[in-house]
């Protein structure tokens, strides 16, 4: 079974992973592979992005600065990237696929925006309140309020996903209320699959 994990920017997905994976789950993280494919594609992002490169290596910070506020950077930076963490995501579902893993998740925060499915069984989607969100992103990253918007506003609307999702866990409580509703969620999923 493989399900597509998304959700907005601070909603609390990648913690719902980490759950997931607690109770068996196999995660595939596309934010990893997308780093991946930042490393391996620097050469080419620092042709398309001089200003936002220093030493021959995209600056993060710079990159992001640019591409958020201006949408056809991001989406220039999305066509040198998103081909290979498409590859990337394909080669790691196939291999769990053979490995015979039983609820197979790829976090994906942009799965609906890349519009690549690669055969899900169905989508969670994770919300949560925009302050809850913000707060969550201010304490991890340390994000301005302002950069988070601008990042949000990069990604479909939280409504927009939990209407195209086949399930939504809300998550504008404690962490141990989210691991509740996802070990709920894992159960019955779990359960319909197996029967």
């Amino acid at each position: 079974m493989v399900i597509g994990l998304t959700g907005g920017i601070g909603s609390g997905k990648s913690s719902a992973a980490r759950i997931l994976a607690s109770l068996g789950a196999r995660v595939i993280d596309a934010d990893e592979l997308a780093r991946r494919a930042r490393r391996e594609l620097s050469a080419d992002i620092c042709r398309a992005f001089p200003a936002a490169c220093r030493n021959g290596e995209p600056d993060d910070r710079a990159l992001a600065a640019e591409v958020f506020s201006n949408p056809h950077a991001r989406r220039r930076l999305e066509e040198i990237i998103h081909p290979r963490v498409r590859e990337l995501i394909a080669a790691s579902v196939e291999r769990a696929r053979k490995s015979g893993a039983g609820m197979l998740v790829v976090e994906a925060p942009l799965l609906f925006e890349t519009g690549w499915d690669p055969g899900y069984d169905g989508v969670l989607v994770i919300t949560a309140p925009d302050e809850a969100r913000y707060r969550r992103v201010r304490k991890r990253s340390g994000l301005t309020r302002a950069e988070f918007y601008r990042r949000d506003d990069a990604q479909l609307p939280q409504h927009e996903k939990a209407r195209r999702a086949d399930w939504v866990i809300y998550n504008g409580g404690s962490y141990r209320e989210l691991e509740r509703r996802v070990r709920r969620w894992y159960r019955e999923v779990s359960g319909e699959a197996d029967s």
